[in-house]
C-alpha cells in the first residue's frame, strides 16, 4: 500500500495500522495455502524481512489464529469466524471513509 508522500498526522497512524493489518492478512492467507510452514519460507513468499514475519506470526498466534507445530505455522479452528469478523469490521469501516469523504466535498 505504502504511506503517501507528505500524509498529515492526523491520518499517519490509521495508514501504518490498516498497512500492518493487511500484513496480518496477507500472513493468514498465507499460512492457510501453505500450512504447516516456517519463517523462513514464508519470508521468501511474501518479500517480507523474517523480524516483520516473526512479529506477525507472533501477534496471530496470541491471537489464537495460528499455532506453532514442528513443522512451522499451522492455522486453528477460530480462522473462520474471525475473517467473517474481519470482513463486518472492514464493511463498516468502508462506510465511515465514504461518509468522511462524502463531508469533504
Amino acid at each position: 500500500m505504502g504511506t503517501m508522500k507528505g500524509s498529515s498526522v492526523l491520518t499517519s497512524k490509521i495508514e501504518s495500522e490498516i498497512e500492518l493489518l493487511q500484513r496480518h492478512v496477507q500472513m493468514l492467507k498465507a499460512i492457510m495455502d501453505n500450512e504447516p510452514i516456517g519463517i523462513i519460507r514464508l519470508s521468501e513468499l511474501l518479500v517480507y524481512p523474517q523480524h516483520k514475519v516473526r512479529y506477525s506470526l507472533r501477534i496471530l498466534e496470541q491471537e489464537g489464529l495460528i499455532k506453532p507445530s514442528p513443522e512451522g505455522a499451522v492455522t486453528t479452528d477460530k480462522l473462520k469466524v474471525f475473517m467473517e469478523q474481519l470482513k463486518v469490521i472492514l464493511d463498516d469501516m468502508e462506510r465511515t471513509v465514504k461518509e468522511l469523504k462524502s463531508q469533504l466535498e
